[in-house]
């Protein structure tokens, strides 16, 4: 008696793959709250890991010593905060100095601008008719409905921002259990892989983030104190932000650039502003080429097209924060990649 022979099931075709591609970024688009804190709460949870390990080591219970760590950041983050909000209130006290100047500036470019569309109205013969009837229709206030819209974004960033140190806690509590449960979902023949895999981008990320740090730090310090020694006012808190700023890619250097120059305008001419860009644009050279590559790049192979379209993809998909979580998404995908082993083509392709 002969037996049907059992069928292999067909692996999935291009059309299913890119319908699930499709669900997947779908769902990333519309709970973007959701992923954002999620993925936000992952990179504290891993930089912060290694500060309960060694409680650990201790002989603190893990969970004591996740709650001790998450009240610590917190301590430290709000002592951060505290001081930076003095320093913004010296500067907000002088802000009508600083907004009288923008406002000069802003009102010469806008005479330049109507100057400009009279040039070009005239050449073309666009006169307004005065029989024409003209229809006003009443609008809602931009005002009013910029403040509604961004009072929503700031309920809704503080509602994720209240989650993040709970997520925080629970991920590095029960970090031996999720690994636990995660090695679970895989046959016994690919845990040894999905081991690797998982720590492989606990490196990755953790490098990642305190190779980060570390180049913001440095670039704070060395911009602060420049800008002292230029005599700008509010130095260290210019400093700081401008030296956050720089590293965002691409944009970084014109970033880095708003916070001095705005302080400037009232203390430098033309040639001092430039002057001071051009040393951070300086800045933004060395550590795009030099702190970048020896702090962070070692732990993301990724080539520059990978880190483009990153950037374009998840810029547009999450607005700011896609531009900072994209690098430590796509690594992710490529370590992911490197461990797959019908994947590693594409792997190779992100990195090379």
């Amino acid at each position: 008696m002969e037996f049907p022979e059992r069928r292999r099931s067909a692996p999935p075709n291009a059309s299913v793959r890119i319908i699930a591609a499709g669900v997947v970024f779908g769902f990333c688009y519309w709970a973007s709250t959701v992923m954002i804190t999620l993925f936000v709460s992952i990179l504290f949870a891993y930089l912060l890991d290694p500060v309960v390990v060694l409680l650990e080591r201790l002989r603190m219970p893990r969970a004591v010593g996740s709650l001790v760590v998450v009240l610590l950041a917190l301590a430290i983050l709000g002592v951060a905060i505290w001081g930076l909000a003095g320093r913004a209130e010296q500067f907000t006290e002088s802000w009508p100095e600083y907004s009288a100047v923008l406002k000069r500036a802003t009102g010469a470019v806008q005479d330049r601008v109507q100057k400009i569309e009279a040039m070009f109205d005239e050449i073309a013969g666009q006169q307004k008719r005065p029989s024409t009837p003209q229809v006003q229709v009443r609008e809602e206030s931009p005002v009013r409905a910029l403040l509604l819209r961004g009072l929503g974004g700031l309920y809704t960033a503080l509602l994720a921002l209240s989650f993040i140190p709970f997520m925080v806690f629970f991920m590095l509590a029960g970090k031996r259990d999720l690994w636990h449960g995660t090695m679970q979902l895989f046959p016994p023949s690919e845990r040894t892989r999905v081991r690797d895999a998982l720590e492989a981008v606990s490196r990755m990320l953790r490098g990642f983030i305190v190779g980060n740090l570390i180049v913001a730090l440095i670039l704070s310090v060395v911009s602060a104190l420049f800008f002292w020694l230029v005599g700008l006012d509010y130095p260290i808190l210019t400093g700081i932000f401008s030296g956050v700023l720089n590293l965002v890619p691409y944009f970084g250097v014109v970033l880095a650039w708003l916070p001095p120059l705005l302080i400037g305008l009232t203390k430098f001419r033309i040639l001092g502003l430039v002057g001071i860009a051009a040393v951070l644009g300086v800045f933004h050279l060395i550590s795009i080429n030099v702190l970048v590559p020896a702090l962070v790049g070692q732990k993301v192979h990724l080539n520059a097209l990978t880190v483009t379209l990153a950037l374009l993809f998840w810029g547009w998909l999450w607005g700011g924060m896609g531009l900072i979580l994209a690098i430590p998404i796509m690594a992710t995908i490529k370590v992911i990649c490197d461990h797959v082993e019908n994947w590693q083509p594409l792997g190779r392709w992100l990195g090379t």
